[in-house]
């Protein structure tokens, strides 16, 4: 590892800070669970993005007493949009947790917080350091950008060994005496001025002292390892009519969307015919020679995954509910306003193809 010099640079971070900061409803508060709740909805979430769904959740659980007395349908229903719904799952699991074994109050004991369901090292800290003004400092993307270019590191972000090395550095900068205000500013210094592309560089407070700019290379840092190709994923969807009302069932499997509603699926290895749909209704379901409709075909792009979705419409449907026990009766309205679904079938029912086949 290098030698990296270590110069002082806080008061220039918060002086700055001061200057640009954005006014954000979970900043200048002190209230863990409001803190807590902002982290977890903006992770892997743009703020623009994340901003609507904190007031949403915050309006309708005003302390983690309440969000823990919910149920994972009402928080995923609320969560319907925002991807990633683990971090759903993992919310309501942690303020239970909070509750039943903390009486409500966060632990401010570091160890303690990551042991809790869907917080890390970076939730910790933020909670700890803006909640209650502990020195932990925090590392996400934001943070990598700013120390990579600073001090020229290059080892790649995206790997343990970056985890260690950035969180060192970080710790040995951090404003002990205000943590929280030094982490929130250099976060906000990686999201609005040492921003991914073409920053500002000109501009720049620290533009004497950069690694980056001496060396010509902030376009090339900070650095990662390349990713795994996407997964190629065919999904067929069975949208089984019976006048205005509509068969679904409770996505259990583990991965993308469980706890969500979906149509009937049917996965497949490559994008398949109606005769191969036929063959599965036939096998899968018992119906003889039912009225198919291809209506719609959608192409959705996750992290790392890329998801051709087909959605074949049964009209008029009658099979043997009692053979395929998770699958259950609502009405087509409902779906999407009473039950949680992906964005991927919120599409659909937001397309004129239903409404035309009911009338």
């Amino acid at each position: 590892m290098k030698n990296y010099p270590n110069y002082s640079f806080t008061n220039s971070l918060q002086n700055w800070y001061d200057t640009h900061k954005r006014g954000l409803p979970w900043r200048d508060i002190s209230d863990p669970f409001r803190i807590w709740m902002s982290e977890i909805i903006l992770q892997q979430t743009r703020v623009i993005q994340g901003l609507p769904y904190y007031e949403k959740f915050v309006n309708k659980y005003p302390t983690v007493h309440d969000l823990a007395n919910s149920s994972e349908d009402e928080v995923l229903q609320l969560w319907q949009g925002l991807g990633y719904y683990s971090r759903g799952r993992n919310m309501l699991a942690c303020a239970k947790a909070i509750v039943s074994d903390y009486h409500g109050k966060f632990p401010t004991n570091y160890n303690e917080l990551v042991s809790l369901p869907g917080i890390g090292d970076y939730t910790a800290s933020a909670v700890l350091s803006f909640a209650f003004n502990l020195p932990h400092a925090v590392l996400d993307g934001n943070v990598y950008r700013v120390l990579s270019r600073l001090y020229d590191i290059d080892i790649p972000i995206n790997t343990p060994e970056a985890q260690k090395a950035f969180k060192t550095l970080a710790d040995s900068l951090l404003d002990k005496n205000n943590p929280a205000k030094h982490n929130q500013a250099i976060m906000e210094f990686g999201a609005l001025h040492c921003v991914p592309n073409k920053p500002n560089c000109g501009q720049c407070i620290f533009i004497d002292s950069c690694a980056a700019v001496r060396l010509n290379k902030v376009d090339r840092l900070p650095t990662k390892l390349k990713k795994k190709p996407k997964q190629i994923r065919y999904f067929n969807y069975f949208v089984f009519l019976q006048g205005t009302k509509v068969f679904i069932q409770k996505r259990s499997k583990k991965g993308i969307w469980k706890g969500l509603h979906q149509f009937p699926l049917f996965e497949t290895q490559k994008s398949v015919q109606e005769a191969d749909i036929l063959q599965h209704l036939s096998e899968q379901y018992g119906m003889v020679n039912p009225e198919v409709l291809s209506v719609n075909s959608q192409k959705h792009l996750l992290t790392h995954q890329t998801i051709y979705a087909d959605f074949w419409v049964v009209p008029q449907t009658s099979f043997d509910i009692n053979r395929n026990s998770d699958i259950f009766e609502v009405d087509l309205q409902a779906l999407g306003t009473d039950f949680a679904i992906p964005v991927l079938l919120n599409k659909f029912l937001e397309s004129s193809v239903i409404t035309d086949i009911c009338r």
